[in-house]
């Protein structure tokens, strides 16, 4: 059993979002990503405050899980998009959200639809404002039922 704290994932995932659009936007690797992640960025003092512990095991999981998936992941987020919309038309961070997301409720089924989806508009309201996190609860929402029907 891990001895990190329950907020260990919450905060891989933030990572996972935040080095998924980083990789969008520079085209960096999957593998430069994590180690710069493991090596720069988690258990680092931010103007005299420790960040939390993030399970760096699930991070880069989540990172490899979502580029090795990705072709079938933004399929999966296609088909629960507005008619006429397309994947490229989303801010890269509502895209990157939306792909950790589908990875999870697709790949981990030992964790909660419910709390996947609450996670993920979590973050969402971290970073946007406006609609976006009850646009990103509705797609996650409609893509579980679709991969984890019942």
């Amino acid at each position: 059993m891990s001895e990190l704290k329950p907020q260990a994932r919450s905060v891989a995932r933030l990572a996972a979002v935040q080095a998924l659009y980083q990789m969008e936007v520079g085209q960096s690797g999957v593998e430069a990503v994590i180690r710069e992640f493991t090596e720069h960025r988690f258990d680092r003092d931010i103007e005299g405050h420790t960040l939390a512990e993030a399970d760096e095991g699930f991070f880069a999981e989540l990172l490899r899980g979502v580029v090795q998936g990705q072709a079938e992941i933004d399929k999966a987020i296609v088909k629960r998009l507005a008619e006429g919309w397309k994947l490229e038309r989303l801010d890269s961070t509502a895209r990157a959200i939306l792909r950790a997301g589908t990875w999870e409720l697709t790949e981990r089924a030992d964790v909660p639809l419910e709390v996947v989806i609450d996670e993920y508009v979590e973050l969402a309201k971290s970073f946007f404002e406006g609609a976006e996190p009850g646009f990103i609860n509705g797609a996650l929402d409609r893509i579980a039922r679709d991969v984890r029907p019942g």
